[in-house]
């Protein structure tokens, strides 16, 4: 399946010089959506996921189906301030600035197998945030699952100790 052509760019967005890496698209094709969602769970099939955890707003979408797909639970990341409960936080760096995620303290339990889901995987910041999140509650992130990826920003190299999917790999700008 052509997922790349599902992806839209939107030029200096959030901020001039920064191509954002649109998947709306993607997700209103109904085969495109249940083909990256089984794409990404057969990268979870064998690895006994526990709990998807995806941080908003993108990641709410294909986490939460993702996690239906394997039977799993679905934890959700949010921006400070968002949750209800007594919260950790992690903060982390953008290609465009810093910002932190929060989950619930007793979201993930000790020996917890998550599987780490966002939409796009940029300077990976975002993503070693999650699993930082993840690992300072005592739970195991056996996998990090992506739409897309921005190769040329190297945030793999943030990632480099797990095991990573992404189903759109772009080499350059």
């Amino acid at each position: 399946m052509d997922l790349v052509s599902l992806v839209r760019d939107i030029p200096d967005f959030p901020k001039e010089g920064i191509i954002f890496k649109d998947i709306t698209p993607l997700l209103q094709d109904a085969e495109a959506l249940r083909y990256a969602v089984d794409q990404m769970a057969e990268f979870g099939v064998g690895k006994k996921v526990d709990i998807v955890l995806g941080a908003e707003a993108r990641g709410f979408i294909l986490g939460a189906a993702l996690a239906y797909t394997l039977g799993a639970g679905f934890v959700p990341a949010r921006k400070p301030g968002k949750l209800p409960y007594d919260t950790i936080a992690a903060e982390y760096e953008l290609e465009y600035g810093t910002d932190s995620l929060e989950i619930h303290e007793d979201a993930i339990k000790k020996g917890t197998r998550v599987l780490v889901h966002d939409d796009l995987l940029a300077t990976g910041g975002t993503a070693r945030a999650k699993c930082d999140l993840v690992e300072k509650l005592g739970g195991e992130v056996v996998g990090i699952a992506f739409i897309v990826e921005l190769a040329f920003l190297s945030g793999r190299d943030k990632l480099k100790d797990y095991d990573v999917i992404s189903l759109i790999k772009v080499a350059g700008e």
